[in-house]
């Protein structure tokens, strides 16, 4: 399937929308780093960002938490590597939820 070829307009549009949606992901990764944001606030927000955000990306944000430590916990849960936020079912986001408030 070929793409679709986009006007130089509608080029920069794309191109500034990816860096917008970059920018907010960084944003929510440093705010969970420090602390700030609770990861069940974050798991549970409708916000198209945090939605598209593999899950595997958003564990690494959380402290003391790198690839290994979350592609372990992924594999405890049963969450695909390639899984989003907004795939995620209701027993998969209850047995993460649980993870993190036991510690």
């Amino acid at each position: 399937m070929a793409l679709p070829s986009l006007t130089p307009e509608e080029k920069k549009r794309a191109l500034e929308k990816a860096q917008d949606m970059r920018k907010k992901r960084a944003e929510l990764r440093m705010q969970l780093k420090k602390g700030e944001k609770k990861f069940a606030d974050v798991v549970n927000d409708t916000d198209p960002v945090i939605q598209r955000m593999k899950v595997s990306y958003l564990l690494r944000s959380l402290p003391r938490v790198g690839k290994v430590k979350a592609d372990k916990i992924m594999d405890e849960v049963g969450i695909d590597e390639s899984r989003r936020v907004q795939g995620l079912g209701k027993r998969q986001k209850e047995a993460l939820l649980a993870r993190f408030l036991e510690k």
